[in-house]
């Protein structure tokens, strides 16, 4: 258990993915660049890519991302926030999608 203040200290943005690569080296990971409503796209790197058939199927999908994690380099490459998404044991999956009326950088809570 967190205690609320705690809670409030997740910053949760809408993020509009603009552009979607596969990480050659690895098996599982893509790198996106992401629109939050800021003067430039931030990279984003997860462990996504075989939950998709076809992972350009994610470009212009506006979803939650974790926006004030500390960046990580993952691969060598700079990951400056992490997708949210939802799972099964099953390894079903799906990003947590918004309408698209919802601005990029709009936060949620």
């Amino acid at each position: 258990m967190i205690n609320f203040e705690d809670f409030l200290k997740v910053e949760i943005k809408i993020g509009e993915i603009k552009e979607v690569t596969i990480l050659e080296k690895s098996d599982k990971l893509i790198v996106e660049k992401v629109d939050f409503g800021e003067e430039e796209y931030r990279t984003v790197v997860s462990g996504i890519k075989n939950y998709f058939e076809d992972v350009q199927d994610l470009v212009g999908l506006k979803c939650a991302f974790v926006t004030n994690l500390e960046p990580r380099k993952i691969m060598g490459i700079e990951s400056q926030a992490m997708i949210m998404a939802a799972s099964t044991d099953e390894e079903d999956f799906s990003p947590l999608i918004v309408s698209q009326d919802i601005p990029a950088g709009t936060k949620i809570g």
